[in-house]
């Protein structure tokens, strides 16, 4: 499924991305409350995920946290780890490819790779 149109929703929701952080889906439905109902936020992150544009983590607390993709990469070649600043809350992309080994007698759709520590700013 491709972005066929970008309405104004969802140019408001790309612009959100346009750093390497990503954003909590709690996060996302308070800033865009109103311009947006909870639903059509939800929908169009589907679509963009879909689309390969964005790609989602659970982080430590169970949220869903939504960050951009790199262009012209496939979903598999965007495979890598995020981090989570324990004490700012700050996530964000590790630009480093993880591969994932193959297993014998598993099938290895999806790996999910998170770090939890201290970001820069923080240890400053």
């Amino acid at each position: 499924m491709n972005i066929k149109r970008k309405t104004k929703s969802v140019e408001l929701l790309l612009n959100t991305f346009k750093d390497l952080s990503a954003i909590s889906i709690i996060d996302l439905v308070e800033k865009f409350k109103n311009d947006m109902d909870k639903t059509t936020v939800y929908r169009i992150l589907d679509r963009l995920e879909k689309s390969n544009i964005l790609h989602s983590f659970i982080d430590n607390e169970g949220l869903k946290r939504y960050a951009k993709n790199k262009v012209g990469k496939s979903q598999s070649a965007n495979q890598h780890p995020h981090f989570l600043c324990e004490e700012c809350g700050v996530s964000s992309c590790i630009a480093i490819e993880m591969k994932i080994p193959a297993l014998p007698s598993y099938k290895i759709k999806d790996s999910e790779h998170l770090l939890i520590g201290q970001c820069k700013k923080c240890l400053a």
